[in-house]
């Protein structure tokens, strides 16, 4: 059984009389400890697929399994409880952490809320998160806003791997980074995978990142699947009008980064 199995999902939404379809039947798996890469234009749906398996929007019609179970039928407490399961870490965390809050409450809040430790045993498990991360324990005591990028968006994985999830979506989570500290983001990703067996739903418009971290690749055209398979063979030789535009439009596919496990 898949760690997570999304069925026929689909959503549309009207914006000024007009019908966008930002969904249209879409079905994938994420086997535990994979990588799985939704790549395509702006505004081809990844970011929406994501938000309707996270259900932070519900869809019109579809299914979505996760961990064995029907994610959609949750409701209240149970549903908070599975959450912990399944995180996400957004492409700025200066907009999904409270940028004046210090690291230390941004780590706490998911220790306390999910009940994962006593008050007492907080800043122990915080410091083992940054550690985690690559980042040392005196960097809790400063507020979001006054880190760099690279460091708030280790601090927002800390956040997402503090519930030990299964999966954690990643949405365009390294896009806004430098070309150095996106690599060391991606090998940090990798090395969690590998030790832990997360798995990532990997979102992103960058096809030289996607070949080299991810496993299998989804190419989105208008909300619907144009192509998919595995990530070097559909990026290498890509089928589809869009995936063979997606690749055209990438000046050089990025091999530098580490290869995906």
């Amino acid at each position: 059984m898949s760690l997570l199995a999304v069925s026929n999902l689909s959503k549309r939404y009207r914006r000024g009389g007009e019908t966008i379809v930002a969904a249209d039947d879409v079905s994938f798996h994420i086997e535990a400890g994979e990588t799985l890469a939704l790549a395509g234009p702006s505004g081809s749906g990844k970011s929406t697929i994501a938000r309707l398996v996270l259900r932070l929007a519900e869809p019109d019609s579809g299914r979505v399994n996760f961990e064995g179970g029907d994610f959609l039928a949750l409701r209240g407490a149970v549903l908070r409880a599975r959450r912990a399961r399944l995180q996400m870490v957004f492409q700025d965390p200066l907009a999904s952490l409270n940028p004046r809050a210090t690291v230390a409450r941004v780590l706490d809040d998911p220790l306390r809320i999910h009940r994962i430790a006593r008050r007492t045993e907080r800043p122990g498990h915080i410091a083992a998160l940054l550690e985690r991360v690559g980042l040392p324990a005196d960097v809790a005591l400063g507020a979001i806003h006054e880190i760099s990028g690279g460091q708030r968006q280790r601090v927002a994985i800390a956040r997402a791997i503090a519930t030990k999830p299964s999966l954690i979506v990643l949405d365009e989570a390294v896009s806004a980074l430098d070309v150095s500290v996106r690599g060391q983001i991606l090998e940090l990703l990798l090395g969690l995978q590998a030790e832990e067996r997360i798995a990532y739903l990997f979102i992103s418009h960058d096809l030289g990142v996607v070949r080299s971290v991810a496993h299998r690749v989804i190419l989105l055209d208008g909300g619907r699947i144009a192509e998919s398979g595995d990530a070097r063979a559909v990026i290498d030789a890509p089928q589809s009008a869009i995936g063979k535009a997606l690749v055209a439009a990438t000046p050089r596919l990025n091999r530098s980064i580490p290869e995906a496990i």
